[in-house]
């Protein structure tokens, strides 16, 4: 009887421990079904291969049809989307020139003379002018 009670509590520590970690697996499960249930038309979704897309189609219960470029519609099993994304940024495609920095480039070298090229302002410092 002795030996049998050492042996009980390893057994009962051991199916809690099971239980615990297989609890926060099964509520994994279940909020990932509850999610792709949930899917809808207009929905942003990122797929479980990082692929990010908007749902055109979700009538089929196993299927959604996602756009992922405009004009550009794929067709995906429902297990396949890991989660809803916010909606696209959008940018303003009609920004001036104006608007736009231009980042400094770097002097380059002349490949015959393997000098750097000379800027107006430092021709005429050398040649003893100055403004």
């Amino acid at each position: 009887m002795q030996q049998l009670l050492p042996m009980l509590l390893l057994f009962g520590l051991l199916g809690v421990m099971m239980y615990f970690m297989t609890r926060r697996q099964r509520r994994a499960q279940e909020q990932q079904a509850t999610l792709q249930n949930s899917l809808e038309v207009g929905d942003r979704v990122m797929t479980t291969s990082g692929l990010y897309g908007t749902i055109t189609d979700a009538d089929d219960g196993t299927t959604v049809t996602l756009e992922i470029a405009p004009g550009v519609e794929t067709e995906w099993l429902r297990a396949a989307v890991r989660e809803k994304v916010g909606p696209v940024e959008e940018h303003d495609e009609d920004l001036d020139a104006d608007d736009l920095e231009v980042p400094e480039t770097p002097e380059t070298i002349d490949v015959e003379t393997n000098e750097p090229p000379v800027i107006k302002e430092d021709a005429e410092l050398e040649s003893g002018k100055k403004k």
